[in-house]
């Protein structure tokens, strides 16, 4: 299927919703049946038929096979935040006394989740550094579990060879999952590389107007159905039929969003790249990137987000900067259309960031705006900053 056919028509049955251009928003919690009988063999396939909205959705259907198309993988579930995703993935395969190997820097309520959170059931996690499958290997043991990759993460931005891990990993029976997040379905397809679970935060690209806080897991359909049976309905982190519909409405517009975001990414990250006042920019796509080759292999563009590390003396020089900026809001996440600065000097003192990083390092989300005045507005906060 392509892309357009995916985003605009696939599972829409306008056949039985009036011909309907935009597919229906089902707000029903509940579904009545005909007779006992009928009810019982609905709930037998409540994976896949109306019976109570926490497990089935008709508006969540119809995006749950968008975003598994979009991802090469059979099914997926939608839950209320790529948070719950996460966890939901995770806890599918990783159960008490388990071991988990995953690349050094995640989201950081992802290394909360099995550093913190899942070592109260005794899960150990080992974090790998660098590309390669190597490392990844040496750090298996007999009770490892699960493989976790997020490449690119999204603050500096290492990679991990995806197809060299997942080949590696099939040797040993050990699935893996990694976070997709920054690429979006259309940049990066983890399930043609070998991964066994893609994640996303579907708050950012997938949704893209930052109006909906949601996740989303895609595997095969053994996967997602145990999942259904148990994190899914048992923890209930759904989505509801109105987050679902907005995100539908979200997709119509996914491809245009994601080129228009990476290429005018790319221009302002070449741009910083040779300012005085940038000591170094962090970009998958950037030639100076040390997993540059990596980054075009595996991936289809760069993405909206970038980081920058300023050559400031002092923390009022970042805020001055991130202060004057007039087209960047600041803000986290990203995704959206709007442009956003992250500075790190926010996050000192902040219990829950387990993983700082430099305080002169501020990331960057390059949304819609025309991308020339961006690069002027960058361009001027930087000169008056310091």
């Amino acid at each position: 299927m392509d892309i357009s056919y995916i985003l605009n028509h696939l599972g829409e049955d306008r056949e039985n919703y009036y011909h309907a251009v935009s597919p229906p928003m089902m707000l029903s919690t509940n579904f009545a049946f005909k007779n006992v009988a009928h009810m019982r063999s609905e709930l037998e396939r409540e994976l896949e038929t109306p019976f109570y909205t926490r497990g089935y959705n008709p508006t969540v259907a119809i995006l749950r096979k968008k975003l598994a198309a979009l991802e090469g993988a059979e099914d997926a579930l939608v839950f209320s935040s790529g948070s719950a995703a996460v966890a939901a993935a995770v806890m599918s395969v990783v159960k008490a006394g388990g071991h988990i190997v995953s690349a050094e820097k995640p989201y950081s309520w992802t290394r909360t989740l099995m550093g913190s959170y899942l070592a109260q059931y005794g899960v150990e996690v080992s974090y790998v550094n660098g590309p390669g499958a190597d490392g990844f290997e040496k750090a298996i043991k007999p009770n490892t579990r699960l493989i976790y990759l997020e490449s690119p993460n999204s603050l500096t931005f290492e990679l991990q060879d995806v197809a060299a891990i997942c080949q590696m990993a099939k040797r040993h029976g050990i699935p893996v999952a990694i976070d997709n997040s920054y690429n979006s379905p259309l940049s990066q397809s983890p399930i043609a590389l070998g991964a066994d679970l893609v994640i996303h935060s579907a708050t950012k690209y997938l949704n893209g107007h930052s109006d909906v806080v949601a996740g989303v897991v895609c595997a095969s359909k053994a996967r997602i159905a145990k999942m259904m049976a148990e994190e899914y309905m048992t923890l209930g982190a759904v989505v509801g039929a109105h987050d679902a519909w907005l995100m539908l409405r979200g997709l119509r517009t996914l491809e245009l969003r994601v080129q228009r975001s990476a290429q005018s990414a790319q221009m302002l990250a070449e741009f910083l790249s040779t300012h005085p006042k940038i000591e170094r920019v962090y970009y998958p796509w950037l030639a100076t990137n040390a997993d540059f080759d990596l980054a075009r292999q595996q991936m289809k563009r760069g993405g909206g987000l970038l980081s920058v590390l300023l050559k400031a003396d002092e923390v009022k020089q970042v805020e001055k900067f991130c202060d004057g900026l007039q087209r960047f809001l600041i803000a986290t996440s990203w995704g959206g259309h709007e442009s956003l600065c992250f500075p790190m000097c926010a996050l000192r003192a902040s219990a829950s960031f387990t993983n700082p990083l430099p305080w002169n390092l501020v990331r960057l989300y390059v949304g819609l705006e025309d991308a020339e005045l961006l690069k002027q507005d960058l361009d001027q906060a930087l000169k008056q900053a310091w």
